[in-house]
């Protein structure tokens, strides 16, 4: 059974303020809907003990929504005759459905309660949600700013360019994340959600097989974890396969990523780049060895997430099904 601390002391986590920030604010439900984490939170934990994948799923789900359209729910809008979503881009195909299962069963669970009903964005609730699975599996707790709208557009076309990819080396995935206001310390946080969760072989392939034309695998991996890999991941293995993100402790969002990255074992280049690049590679030492400086810049880095992209007002609005438009 998974527990989840109803009190907690967040400490240390001071963001600068923009201008995203002014416009959420973490009582913002306090007289509509002044239960909505608890209500959501009850829903994340149930869901968390059915099956673990909820938790990269949903963090996963929470970043690239932000990453696209921003913080917005767009990625949680179903395709229909004329308009391809974003979650059908091919870069969002893999998204896991507990995910987006976790989010509507949240929303109908809040719009049960009275005064509540159509008053919390499913952007909101998705935020909530996905704080609640990093705590649940052993990472930073943060506030949670809230006041988003639920965006009014969603194309598969609009995610093109917008996502990372496991090929990327330091600059272009400073670049990326720079785009959105976070800074390179950012990134590297935030690629430690790599520390839970899965991937499927064909994504990391590459590395195991015919890599260059001087070596078959990828000299910057671990020769032992290379072996293990090709064991899991043989040439021809059904798509379906799939192995841990992290060898040690795949269940629990902590600083091991940042070993596994100092021992060569990063499962994709845009991982391991960061202790081989010598700019960013002091920040991993250091991350690796202490865990607080790790959790601190992990929850500024979410709450930094949070607020890219906000849409407010007539920007935005509250959708009745958080999978469709009101309209």
């Amino acid at each position: 059974m998974v527990r989840f601390v109803l009190f907690l002391v967040v400490l240390g986590i001071c963001v600068l303020p923009n201008f995203a920030e002014t416009q959420l604010k973490e009582d913002f439900y306090l007289k509509t809907c002044p239960n909505v984490e608890s209500i959501v939170r009850k829903v994340v934990i149930q869901k968390v003990n059915e099956t673990f994948v909820t938790v990269p799923a949903t963090l996963r789900l929470f970043f690239h929504d932000c990453m696209v359209y921003g913080c917005d729910a767009s990625v949680l809008i179903t395709s229909t005759e004329g308009n391809t979503a974003e979650k059908d881009h091919p870069d969002n195909l893999s998204l896991a459905g507990d995910a987006f299962d976790t989010v509507i069963k949240a929303k109908a669970a809040v719009d049960k309660v009275s005064g509540c009903k159509n008053k919390v964005s499913c952007a909101d609730i998705l935020s909530i949600a996905t704080r609640d699975v990093i705590y649940l599996a052993g990472g930073p707790f943060y506030p949670v700013e809230l006041g988003r709208r639920d965006g009014l557009v969603s194309t598969a076309a609009s995610v093109d360019g917008k996502l990372p990819k496991a090929s990327f080396n330091l600059k272009q995935l400073t670049s990326l994340f720079g785009s959105h206001g976070l800074s390179q310390a950012d990134m590297i946080a935030l690629s430690a959600a790599h520390t839970v969760g899965y991937s499927h072989c064909n994504k990391f392939a590459n590395r195991l097989y015919n890599y260059s034309s001087t070596h078959e695998t990828d000299p910057t991996l671990n020769t032992n974890y290379a072996a293990k890999l090709k064991e899991k991941c043989p040439k021809n293995v059904d798509p379906r396969m799939a192995v841990d993100m992290d060898p040690r402790t795949p269940t629990l969002l902590d600083n091991n990523y940042f070993w596994n990255l100092i021992q060569r074992k990063g499962l994709f280049t845009s991982d391991q780049v960061l202790y081989d690049d010598p700019i960013s590679r002091p920040v991993v030492v250091d991350w690796a060895h202490n865990g607080t400086h790790f959790r601190h810049a992990f929850a500024q880095a979410m709450i930094k997430l949070g607020r890219v992209g906000v849409k407010t007002g007539k920007s935005g609005n509250i959708r009745v099904k958080c999978d469709a438009f009101n309209y």
